[in-house]
């Protein structure tokens, strides 16, 4: 009923503030009739019917200064209660209207320091006008009780209205948070695609275009040669189409479950094919494990691959040496992997740089790794990442311990 009120009063707030003002002036007029068997009403009606258009007056500042209009009704009804009319509700609707507005508007501090000493006041001054024993609960109980009524529901209502407030706040924020977290996560599929691609297709066209630049140049003395490098050209095309079609059809699956099977996700396993396509390129690789081989989580097994993948290619259009050497070596909890040439020259144009390198540290980093890559002390250039490895159960921790004892 208060919150229809409250709302209705927000609407049309100006006639709303008229309208009550005229009910509570005629409320205390009413409220001057009243009388009992023990307290008869002062016969001269003039000087309640001036206080009550006071404080009807008083009352159209309720909500812009709650403070001045509870102490003019609080006033004139104190004037009214020491002249000996009883402090019915009618009598009192003003000040419990001015009480409930101060409550409503203002803090719990100004509330205390307006509201009870009012209360105070009028039970004094109620008390003081009439004969002893006359009315006493009523004119004691009986105000405290309708004025404190006023305070209470005013600090609901205020405290209602500074739950919805927080409550749309929260709403803001979260739909912000959201909008925010949405952005986060397309940002991030962009650049997780963006590195797919630059990994996939940049590999495979590196080679492809040292195959074609060898095939061009044995193509005069060792035709065969070249029909063998171009053979493996076509595989190397075909296998950049391959996953450039796995890494778009992310970005538009259908779940069409007739669909051609696509490449697989690229694993370490696939290190020999990878190797054998640099070697066709004219880049020499060799490769060394050491330690008990172990299986990689997904992530892990796809950064391995695509940071060695982006390692030799970056070798094969930068080593002077036309030689790269990659080293696994698994350890306890991190698989270690160095790819490195020996030539004159630093291999990246901008060593450090480039969307290569940065892709090859953001994929180490997604999986709790580290990566770091630059030129060697004695020339050429090397790219050194510790990955983490699925931690050995007990069983495999004391195979291995038995296995390094023999």
């Amino acid at each position: 009923m208060t919150s229809n009120l409250e709302r209705y009063a927000q609407r049309h707030a100006r006639a709303a503030d008229v309208a009550m003002a005229v009910a509570l002036a005629a409320c205390t007029v009413f409220g001057a009739q009243v009388s009992t068997p023990e307290s008869a009403a002062p016969q001269n009606a003039w000087p309640a019917r001036i206080l009550a258009l006071v404080c009807g007056a008083a009352v159209l500042k309720c909500r812009s200064n709650p403070r001045a209009a509870l102490v003019v009704t609080a006033t004139a009804t104190a004037v009214m209660t020491s002249l000996n009319y009883l402090p019915s509700p009618l009598l009192l609707a003003p000040v419990i209207v001015a009480l409930y507005w101060l409550a409503a508007l203002t803090d719990s501090r100004t509330t205390a320091v307006y509201g009870y000493p009012t209360i105070a006041v009028l039970v004094a001054t109620s008390l003081s006008a009439a004969p002893l024993g006359d009315n006493i609960m009523l004119r004691s109980a009986g105000t405290v009780l309708w004025l404190l009524l006023a305070l209470s529901l005013g600090g609901m209502s205020r405290f209602r209205r500074a739950y919805l407030e927080s409550a749309q706040a929260r709403a803001a924020h979260a739909e912000r948070t959201r909008e925010e977290e949405a952005r986060l996560r397309v940002a991030e599929e962009r650049m997780r695609i963006a590195r797919e691609l630059h990994d996939a297709i940049a590999h495979h066209m590196a080679v492809a275009n040292a195959q074609a630049g060898t095939a061009a140049h044995l193509a005069p003395t060792q035709p065969e040669q070249a029909r063998h490098i171009l053979t493996q050209l076509v595989t190397t095309t075909s296998s950049a189409l391959l996953e450039l079609r796995a890494t778009v059809s992310v970005l538009r699956d259908t779940g069409d479950t007739e669909a051609d099977p696509l490449e697989p996700t690229p694993r370490l396993e696939r290190l020999p094919e990878l190797v054998a396509a640099c070697r066709s390129a004219g880049l020499a690789v060799t490769v060394t494990t050491e330690g008990r081989v172990r299986p990689l989580s997904p992530g892990v097994d796809l950064t391995a691959y695509r940071i060695i993948q982006e390692a030799l290619t970056n070798a094969t259009k930068h080593a002077s040496d036309h030689a790269a050497r990659v080293r696994l070596v698994y350890a306890d909890s991190r698989l270690f992997m160095t790819v490195t040439n020996e030539g004159t020259a630093a291999t990246p144009a901008v060593p450090g740089g480039g969307y290569g390198l940065m892709g090859m540290r953001e994929r180490a980093h997604s999986v709790g790794g580290d990566l770091r890559a630059g030129p060697r002390p004695g020339g050429g250039f090397e790219v050194a990442a510790a990955l983490p490895l699925q931690p050995l159960t007990r069983t495999e921790a004391l195979a291995e311990r038995q296995e390094e004892n023999r």
